[in-house]
């Protein structure tokens, strides 16, 4: 399966979740185990060397980020809504393009100096990623590089993200 042949699979879902928004679908992309493992080889493959620790992101961050952790002999961590996690958390807060949303990790998730790859399904406008950069700074992480199934690159996620100190962000699939 080709990235072309994945980006054939991802639907248009004209306003979702709200009036304005086009909602990337991703579940057709799911159904078909070639193309599934094809993003997950394309993310491995991208990924520099020496990760300790992936981060995905609630939802479908952790569809993809916990097969990339297991290819790359690594830890996973979910990096969840607020709420969700049952021990001490470091919280942080971003806007989404249609509101805002809290992002949590554990405490003892992260150590000093691991070296942590963010793999998410879309780079939109860089909220996500940038709040997820947050919480590895925070917890002494050194954030390596972001992978991503999808970028819109209409909303400038990059630029966003540039005082984050993520230098590194590989998309398989760009939207101009």
């Amino acid at each position: 399966m080709t990235i072309d042949g994945i980006a054939a699979l991802i639907q248009d879902v004209p306003d979702f979740p709200k009036p304005g928004v086009t909602f990337k679908d991703i579940t057709p992309v799911l159904a078909r185990p070639d193309a599934f493992q094809a993003v997950v080889d394309a993310m491995v493959a991208s990924a520099p060397e020496g990760i300790d620790v992936v981060c995905g992101m609630e939802a479908r961050g952790f569809i993809f980020g916990a097969p990339v952790a297991l290819a790359l002999g690594a830890s996973f961590v979910p990096v969840r809504k607020s709420g969700k996690l049952p021990r001490d958390t470091v919280e942080s807060t971003y806007d989404l393009e249609y509101g805002t949303q809290t992002l949590a990790v554990h405490t003892d998730a992260i150590r000093a100096g691991d070296r942590v790859l963010i793999v998410d399904d879309v780079l939109a406008t860089g909220g996500t990623v940038a709040a997820t950069a947050d919480l590895v700074h925070r917890l002494g992480g050194s954030l390596v590089a972001v992978t991503v199934l999808m970028e819109l690159a209409f909303l400038a996620p990059r630029e966003r993200l540039e005082w984050r100190d993520v230098d590194l962000i590989t998309s398989l699939i760009t939207y101009d």
